[in-house]
């Protein structure tokens, strides 16, 4: 650990500050703790972490890719999720019911039906893929 004044390597342990190892400068006599404590995690992983979330696993499966604890990936969703901005929109939005063609597929016995409703939030276009298949019946 170079000292941040003089850059030298030759340092001594010289107590805690705050709960980090602090260090003093044998050359300067410089008091200095380490930048980054070695249990932060970077940004890259957190914005994984993040990403993971979105695409739908779980805190506990993130943090089993991540080897990381649940509890640090929930605290940084939560952390997130206060801080953003939710989109608002002054405009009236017309609103698409797709519960009876939920019904309507789901109460066929020969067809199978699938569905996938695609929002773009800064365009506010929305977009329905509907299709049926046949299914043979044994």
């Amino acid at each position: 650990m170079d000292c941040p004044r003089c850059k030298n390597t030759r340092n001594s342990k010289a107590g805690f500050a705050k709960g980090r190892q602090r260090y003093k400068c044998s050359t300067c006599n410089y008091y200095y703790t380490v930048n980054q404590r070695s249990n932060v995690k970077s940004s890259d992983t957190r914005r994984l972490a993040f990403e993971m979330y979105l695409e739908g696993m779980g805190f506990r499966a993130i943090g089993r890719v991540l080897r990381i604890s649940y509890g640090t990936v929930f605290y940084w969703i939560k952390k997130w999720g206060s801080n953003i901005e939710l989109p608002s929109r002054n405009e009236p939005i017309e609103v698409v019911e797709l519960d009876e063609l939920h019904s309507y597929v789901g109460k066929k016995k020969t067809t199978d039906g699938y569905g996938l409703l695609l929002i773009d939030l800064e365009s506010g276009l929305s977009l329905l893929s509907v299709g049926t298949g046949l299914q043979k019946q044994d």
